[in-house]
């Protein structure tokens, strides 16, 4: 019987970039489209997923066999302090609703998308798979973190009553095309995209929080997208395992904003304000080293300079109409 693959949150960074590797990988090659299989993009517009009934309506439209779980309240460092209670009710109402239906429904695979947000506050670096539950996340963030976590803990226990194939994926810091570039609201590299564009734009300073120090590892949404196929297909471990580039790979914010204003061309130079407070953590690097072993060494991430000019070329062309914060977007 052919699948059915239901993305949940299917409109947003994550679902379009998976969207796009369907239609863009050649068909029936390790990341394209399989002969008769279905893909469907699911919105909030299709079913508000804290709501059971509106989640059964959804499975039964569609009649998935398999799920990519996307679907989540989302917010930056301000929304996520201010709000945790309703991070995390929103949060464990969307999963449990997606998980119990995808159980009642007879659901083949369901695959949901956590966060590194989900790590314990205080623990040992690199990030590892095991680390997951260690001790309590960070304060700033815990509706979001222990919401997501709590996906992990229905997973381990819907296999062991049910026997349900439910597993899940720990992404870094994700970005591209169709990401959302609200200066307020955004992540920090779709926030400064769009800061050093309205600088340009003003001939007014490109000013950066902080002093450039912290490293991340940045994931392409297209490669993440590749990983998430992966997953559906040849990984059937109900353990969660973290999409990133390598360690060594880490950019720190200053080389990220000045690879920024080299792209858009931006006329003078990144200026850091050097409040070591808006600094965020300094580092917080996770192993790729599970994922690696798994999915083979031919599998290429794409250059972080090629990822960040095609992301930035889909925000020139769609700024009118991207998530930005400004004039009703």
């Amino acid at each position: 019987m052919p699948a059915v693959v239901l993305v949940t949150g299917g409109t947003g960074l994550v679902g379009k970039a998976i969207e796009y590797v369907i239609e863009h990988e050649p068909a029936g090659s390790r990341f394209g489209k399989q002969p008769g299989e279905k893909w469907i993009f699911a919105s909030s517009r299709d079913a508000d997923l804290r709501d059971p009934q509106q989640t059964l309506q959804l499975f039964e439209k569609y009649q998935p066999t398999h799920v990519i779980h996307l679907a989540a309240l989302v917010g930056g460092l301000f929304a996520n302090r201010e709000r945790k209670m309703t991070f995390l009710r929103d949060n464990m109402l969307i999963n449990d609703n997606v998980l119990h239906t995808a159980r009642i429904k007879k659901t083949e695979k369901v695959i949901s998308c956590l966060s590194t947000c989900v790590f314990p506050d205080k623990v040992e670096y690199p990030l590892t798979e095991e680390k997951v539950h260690l001790g309590p996340p960070h304060d700033s963030n815990f509706g979001y973190a222990y919401a997501k976590r709590m996906v992990d803990v229905q997973n381990r226990a819907y296999k062991e009553e049910f026997g349900c194939n439910f597993t899940s994926a720990i992404p870094t810091n994700v970005f591209g095309p169709h990401d959302n570039f609200d200066l307020k609201y955004a992540h920090v590299m779709p926030a400064l995209i769009h800061k050093c564009y309205l600088a340009k734009q003003n001939g007014t300073p490109f000013k950066v929080l902080g002093d450039g120090s912290p490293l991340r590892q940045f994931i392409y949404s297209r490669d993440l997208a590749k990983l998430f196929i992966w997953q559906l297909r040849e990984y059937e471990s109900v353990e969660p395992i973290i999409f990133s580039v390598d360690e060594k790979d880490e950019i720190s914010i200053r080389q990220l904003a000045n690879s920024i204003v080299d792209t858009l061309q931006y006329p003078g130079e990144a200026i850091f304000e050097n409040e070591p407070k808006d600094n965020g953590q300094d580092r917080k690097p996770a192993s790729n080293a599970k994922l690696v072993k798994l999915i083979g060494s031919d599998f290429k991430f794409t250059p972080f300079d090629v990822a960040l000019r095609e992301t930035v070329e889909w925000f020139l062309a769609n700024v009118s109409n991207a998530r930005t914060g400004q004039s009703g977007h």
